[in-house]
Parts: structure tokens; sequence; C-alpha cells
């Protein structure tokens, strides 16, 4: 198999930019498919952090890196990122990286509609409070593509048209904004700032699934980086506690113009336990020490937005679930060296929901926010994992977590990470070879 599909296994945050990151030395082409600036995915190379949202993570070693059409694009936001990826002395050029012609755009109505909409949901008659977005205008975009009223990044070189667009989009936004107490937006402003961007996006264009049928028909090896996680997934997530795109490895074909067999190997990325940002149903969270313990020593807070990740034990019902839904052919274990230290861990292997033990997260969002877990308990251990870099370096007691995950998920695990450096991390099975 010559190409790799990475996505979240979990809620998203499970450590997908290192091991894209780690991935992009047997890669030649990297490939963003969906969401938007909502990702968030750290790099740490040799010593230096580097924080991306938008641009794949490619771009820091210089791989051919691909922003497709299933990416929503706010274009003030990716310059901003250019520059300061530019600044930490990573070169970004047409040579370097490319956004499709078909991609959507995220408008600055587009953060003023989330941030409004988040701060009036009142959650009357039973009714749900907020979603807990971003804010950065995400899920807007997407209902202006789907509602065939977007503007795409093609429309930066054709001025003449961008009027009568703008006015069909406005149509559409007037009413919203009126009810959220919101300005009306000022039209000839809104083309003036797309037509004084357009210069500097302009030079990375071009259709993308074209780049991408040329460089599978010449051999290259192309690697899909993913967003969020599959549980923030539009249809098979929490909904409606979900981002507003696919996130499962199905969505690597549309999202970049391929057809389906492109996705290749399917590679999930799972953290040792399990967190959660924002709002929504979460059976495993620990508002314990145990919770403050992962909290802290992983560091979980969002790379971008800043806000705190929920913490609890490893799901392996929500794992399981997530490699049949993506078709994971293995996975990626991040963060086993924050586990160090602990007595004994504990796993979920059932929901409790009344009188019924569920072997997976029903659809019912009521059921979800029932669901208690049935855990299963192993002894922990006190010896350092932390930076490990093969698996006969492991104690007995961590292999024994790694082997129990591996047959209560039903997918072996090809990458074993034990800290945030690229280089600390076990290969066990090469994806690229299947």
């Amino acid at each position: 198999m010559a190409n790799v599909t990475v996505v979240g296994a979990q809620w998203g945050d499970e450590g997908k930019g290192k091991i894209v990151d780690w991935l992009c030395d047997r890669a030649d082409v990297v490939v963003r498919f969906q969401g938007g600036h909502n990702a968030g995915h750290t790099l740490v190379v040799n010593g230096v952090t580097y924080k991306l949202a938008l641009l794949p993570s490619g771009v820091v070693q210089g791989k051919l890196s691909v922003i497709g059409n299933g990416v929503v694009v706010d274009p003030w936001h990716l310059i901003g990122e250019i520059e300061k990826i530019e600044a930490q002395g990573v070169r970004i050029s047409p040579d370097i990286l490319v956004i499709a012609d078909n991609a959507c755009l995220i408008l600055p109505v587009h953060p003023e509609l989330d941030v409004a909409r988040e701060a009036a949901a009142s959650g009357r008659n039973g009714g749900i409070t907020k979603i807990g977005t971003t804010g950065r205008g995400i899920g807007p975009a997407y209902e202006d593509k789907v509602g065939r009223r977007a503007i795409r990044v093609s429309d930066l070189a054709d001025a003449d048209a961008l009027d009568a667009k703008i006015e069909r989009l406005l149509a559409h936004h007037a009413p919203l904004r009126k009810g959220l107490g919101l300005a009306a937006v000022d039209p000839e402003a809104l083309r003036d700032s797309l037509l004084a961007i357009a210069p500097k996006i302009l030079p990375f264009v071009q259709p993308a699934w074209r780049l991408l049928d040329q460089a599978v028909r010449s051999g290259k090896r192309i690697l899909f980086e993913g967003a969020q996680g599959a549980f923030l997934d539009v249809d098979h997530g929490t909904y409606p506690y979900v981002t507003s795109s696919n996130t499962v490895a199905g969505q690597a074909a549309a999202g970049s113009g391929m057809g389906p067999k492109g996705a290749g190997y399917v590679l999930g990325i799972v953290k040792a336990y399990t967190t959660r940002v924002g709002e929504g149903p979460f059976a495993c969270e620990l508002d314990d020490e145990i919770g403050l313990h992962l909290s802290t020593v992983g560091r979980e807070v969002g790379v971008n937005t800043g806000r705190p990740r929920r913490c609890g034990w490893f799901d392996a019902v929500l794992v399981r679930q997530s490699v049949a839904i993506n078709g994971i052919d293995g996975i990626a274990l991040t963060k086993l060296d924050v586990l160090d230290g602990l007595a004994e861990l504990k796993i979920c292997v059932g929901y409790r929901i009344g009188d019924e033990v569920f072997d997976y997260l029903p659809a019912s969002l009521k059921a979800q926010a029932a669901a208690t877990p049935v855990y299963e308990t192993l002894e922990g251990w006190t010896q350092s994992t932390a930076g490990a870099r093969s698996f006969k370096d492991l104690n007995a007691n961590a292999i024994k977590y790694v082997r129990r995950i591996e047959e209560l998920i039903g997918a072996p695990v090809a990458l074993l990470s034990t800290s945030p450096e690229r280089d600390d991390t076990i290969l066990m099975r090469d994806p690229f070879v299947g």
C-alpha cells in the first residue's frame, strides 16, 4: 500500500501532528482533507515547537503539502500562519503548499455568527445549551457550502463575479444577523477585503485533484492528514456535540478529489487515555486526582484555543467502534508515558445504561448522557516509559496494557509514542508497507 490515511480515533487531540510529522519521512505528499483552522497540531522537531492549525504538517519538513477541497479556508488566518511559521525558519512557497481551487472560504461573517449563536443558546424546553465550538466560523462556513452560496478559493480570481456571489451570501446571513443583534455587513467592504487578500492566496491555488492524480500515477506516496476525531464526525459522532465535517477516513477521498481506493492504510491515532474538549457526553470523564494527573502530566490544553481538555480512562468501547467506522488497519498509541506512576489503570469495556450493558455507543444523546462505564482494572507501573524507542524497553505491565488494548479494540498497535519528541516513537508495523 503506497498511501496512508491518519485519523483521530477518539475526540481529537490524540497527537496526530507528531505522528504525521514522523510519517512524513516516508511520504512524498501530505494532504489535509477536512476541517479548518479549528484543528491544532503540535510538532516538536529538534527541540523546536511548531503549532499548526490550517497548514498540513508536512510543511515543516518541506514536503509538498495540499489543502484539499474538503477543508474550509480562512485566507487571513492562513497568511498569518504562513508568516508565523516562516518566522521560525520554515519556507512556504507554491512549490511546497497547494490550495485546492474548489475549497470554500471562511469569511468574517462566519466566526461572528458562530460566536453569536453560542452566546444565544439557552437550552430552553430541554434543548441543548451550547456546542462548545472554537468560534472560528467552521460550522457556518460548511453550512454555506452545502447551501450552495459559499465563496470558493477560485472566486478570488474573478473580481467581476464577486458582487453577485456576495449578494447571494448576504441575503441568507442578513436575517440571521438581525435576529442575533449583529450589525449588517457592508458588501463593498467584504469585497474589498477579499480582493486585498487574493494576491497573497492565488499563487498557491491549483486543481488539487489533478495534482494528486499525477502523484499517484508517478508512484508517489501520499499521506492524508485528518483533523479532530471520529467521534466529532457530523454523522458518526456524539451529535450535536460534533464538528461540521466528516472526520472519518472515508472523507480522505471526497475531501481531496481522489477515488475511494486512494486512502490506503488507515492509521487511527489513539491516546493511552481519553480526552475531550468542549461540551458533550463523556462517560469515562474523571473529576478526581487521576483526572488532574492526566491533565497536568499530559499538558491537556488546546493548542489553538487554550481550553483545558476533559480527561478520563481509556475507553475501549469507543475506540473499537472507531476502528469499525474508519476501517482502521492499525493504531498509533500516544502518550503512554503519561500513565507512568499510577498504581492501577482502568479500561472501559462497556456502558451501563439503565439495566442494560452496551458494547457500543448508542446514537441517542439521552442514552449517551446516561451511560456509566463498566471498567476492567489493570496493574500500573512505577518505571518510566518516557522516551522509550524499543518495545523491549517497556516494563512488563506497560506491555500488558498495550496488548490488552489491542485485544479489546480489535486492531494492532503499529506505532507507539512515548513523548512529544518525534524520535521517541516505537515502530511495530510500517503503515506504508501495510
